[in-house]
């Protein structure tokens, strides 16, 4: 089981350079991990997929999703988080080599090219792609995680609807229950993935990675007020002169557009408590 993580911080060459300069990364000393699962929550852009894909680099897993004999890379720019993997420790009590990296952003090419290895029988006996996108993606969940090792998941509710993230709750737990040195990391912004009982939350939020109880969530509170009065949540955010995305993010320097997020964020709060 992964234990901490640890930024090498006197290796880091460049502080402004990517992935450095994001906030969350600028600020890394350690991570521990007394829990078998826990999530990453946060923004966009506060740097969860960054350390996750670092984490899973370190560990041997594909780029682009994969274990450590499969390592799909069609793209230079999956080589930008080397830097930071370079200057990761990861400490485990127990080190088993198995598991799965799973990033929705690149699981069509993973698909693609697990078809062109011909390793479908690996994959539930028939090619991802002649399948939709949910049900691929539950598929591979369910052949290649039903065992020990290390899971890393980058926002796999992309992919599954209400429905399929309570049965991958229910696929999770049954897997810690039965394989002990089983263990997974998940970058998320689903209420309903990040509700799993006794999860570490790890919030990416404000700068610094810290502890988050489920209701301090900003996904959780927002999702909680959109349905308790939704025609009224709807109103007040329609109605507001302000837009959410009134700043355009190719235009805006970092800080600028970190000030509009919290801008942001407290717009939609407050609109909808009015």
């Amino acid at each position: 089981m992964l234990k901490s993580i640890t930024l090498l911080r006197n290796r880091v060459t460049d502080w402004n350079q990517y992935p450095f300069a994001v906030p969350v990364i600028r600020n890394l000393h350690s991570i521990e991990f007394p829990s078998r699962i826990c999530f990453f929550v946060g923004e966009n852009g506060t740097g969860k997929s960054t350390l996750l894909e670092a984490i899973a680099a370190h560990y041997g897993f594909g780029r682009e999703s994969g274990n450590r004999n499969f390592r799909n890379d069609t793209t230079p720019t999956n080589a930008s988080i080397d830097p930071l993997t370079s200057t990761l420790r990861l400490a485990f009590d127990r080190r088993t080599g198995k598991g799965f990296f799973l990033r929705a952003e690149s699981f069509f090419n993973s698909a693609t090219y697990v078809d062109e290895i011909g390793a479908q029988q690996s994959y539930g006996g028939r090619s991802l792609h002649a399948q939709s996108h949910g049900e691929s993606f539950f598929t591979l969940l369910d052949v290649r995680f039903r065992q020990n090792g290390l899971f890393l998941l980058d926002e796999p509710e992309a992919a599954l609807s209400p429905q399929r993230q309570l049965a991958f709750l229910v696929l999770m737990h049954d897997i810690l229950n039965k394989h002990k040195d089983a263990q997974f990391i998940i970058s998320t912004h689903s209420p309903i993935l990040v509700g799993f009982p006794g999860a570490q939350i790890l919030s990416f939020d404000g700068g610094n990675i810290h502890l988050a109880g489920y209701e301090q969530i900003p996904s959780v509170q927002i999702s909680k007020r959109f349905l308790a009065d939704r025609q009224r949540f709807l109103t007040q955010l329609l109605r507001d002169e302000v837009s959410l995305f009134s700043e355009s993010k190719s235009c805006a320097t970092p800080k600028s557009r970190k000030r509009s997020q919290s801008s942001s964020k407290m717009s939609l709060h407050k609109k909808s408590d009015t």
